[in-house]
């Protein structure tokens, strides 16, 4: 079943965006804000997990901004696997603050794809967490990327 997801920025006023997600029940996908770097992380995100990556700059979708932000992503959709990570560039004057209370949890069914998510999202990044087993028998571990996101990787028990 294809849905259409009517994304409606707060940040561009009247601004309606269509994209195309299939989907077999209702999910929820972490949308990231980026001070400039959007594209530069979503590349990053597409190397370190894999997937389909579609980029649309403001200067694409006929909007007025300044010339210096027309090259700004206005928003990124990563899938890969089951999942979809989205993403966009701030606006002008209201930049992105990164804090310590959300995690993106990646919950992996295959180890070595776990193992391969953490290594490469932990590239020029800080692990908080070694990848390691748990007390009860599943992989988890945690780690900051390179942009300042926090991240957690689980794989229950193959």
């Amino acid at each position: 079943m294809v849905y259409f997801i009517y994304f409606v920025s707060l940040k561009i006023t009247f601004t309606i965006l269509f994209f195309k997600i299939k989907q077999t029940m209702t999910s929820i996908n972490p949308y990231l804000t980026f001070n400039g770097q959007c594209r530069e992380a979503m590349e990053f995100y597409q190397q370190a997990l894999g997937g389909e990556l579609e980029l649309k700059a403001f200067e694409e979708g006929n909007m007025q901004v300044q010339t210096a932000y027309s090259h700004r992503i206005m928003h990124a959709v990563l899938k890969f696997e089951d999942a979809v990570l989205m993403a966009s560039d701030s606006m002008i004057g209201q930049d992105a603050l990164h804090g310590n209370s959300v995690h993106i949890s990646i919950s992996a069914t295959n180890l070595d794809k776990a193992k391969g998510y953490f290594i490469n999202l932990a590239q020029n990044g800080d692990v908080t967490m070694p990848f390691q087993q748990t007390s009860s028998g599943a992989m988890f571990g945690m780690l900051t990327d390179q942009f300042g996101f926090n991240w957690m990787i689980n794989c229950e028990r193959p």
